[in-house]
């Protein structure tokens, strides 16, 4: 059977990215220029905003001038946003209302790639997502807009994480949520995914969802690796994403994505 391949998404931390480490490897990102010298277009597909990508790829944004940023809320085409989705003012507001009374919690909201503390503290974030502690800039509400980017953060194992999933999706109104690790939760539009993201991009390239590969390893990718036929989760995936994929590799930290890709970018089928 001839698989035409051309496109191929990946998450970044956990999938190509090993949880620690600062960059992706050299091997990672030779294999993806290897797709795109080969005619398929190829980069990441993940939670972070687009600003907090180009970083990963040690500053090589060849590697992610195609991508879904922020769940597939940012669609990005050879460098250009195809698509962009906002997240309401309103129900950021009354989502960091409720969060008062949750103890070791809090809200970020994104204003142009930088998270504003809206609720919370400083050293739960620190628990939750150390480079976004490190960054952040403490404000008093969230901003007179719609919103980029918003991430609940929940200091504590992944009971109390779906303890507070739980409480949002009960109370919550306008938006969705979906739980990358234990102690955040990443907070979309309704009906809106990764997978989304994806029909953007197989619209704008005239391809079918068949000619798609995806890899994943968290819960917000459960979505785009049922959505996709040829999904793949790395090996230590959370237990919803294993399930979801139809393939499955070895480890993040043995680069298998990378061997998978320079399989595809040469024309091979890696999966039996």
């Amino acid at each position: 059977m001839k698989h035409n391949i051309r496109l191929i998404l990946s998450d970044i931390d956990g999938t190509i990215l090993p949880y620690g480490s600062r960059v992706v490897s050299e091997r990672t990102r030779a294999a993806m220029h290897a797709a795109q010298a080969a005619g398929i277009h190829v980069g990441p597909a993940s939670g972070r905003g687009f600003s907090y990508i180009p970083v990963s790829f040690d500053g090589d944004e060849a590697c992610c001038a195609t991508c879904l940023a922020t769940n597939g809320m940012q669609v990005y085409l050879d460098g250009v946003l195809l698509c962009e989705r906002l997240l309401p003012r309103e129900s950021l507001v009354r989502m960091a209302h409720m969060l008062k009374d949750v103890p070791h919690t809090g809200l970020l909201c994104f204003e142009d790639g930088v998270p504003l503390l809206v609720e919370g503290t400083v050293a739960d974030l620190e628990q939750s997502f150390k480079m976004y502690a490190r960054t952040c800039r403490k404000v008093d509400s969230v901003p007179a807009h719609d919103i980029e980017k918003a991430n609940v953060f929940v200091n504590g194992d992944m009971a109390k994480t779906q303890a507070v999933f739980d409480l949002l999706c009960a109370r919550m109104e306008g938006v969705g949520f979906n739980i990358p690790m234990a102690g955040f939760l990443n907070v979309t539009p309704v009906g809106w995914s990764k997978a989304s993201g994806i029909d953007v991009l197989c619209d704008a390239l005239g391809i079918g969802i068949d000619q798609v590969v995806v890899f994943g390893d968290g819960g917000n990718d459960v979505e785009m690796l049922e959505h996709v036929p040829n999904s793949v989760a790395v090996a230590d995936s959370a237990p919803e994403a294993a399930r979801a994929a139809h393939w499955h590799i070895g480890r993040c930290e043995d680069e298998s994505v990378a061997e998978v890709i320079e399989s595809l970018a040469a024309g091979e089928w890696p999966f039996a």
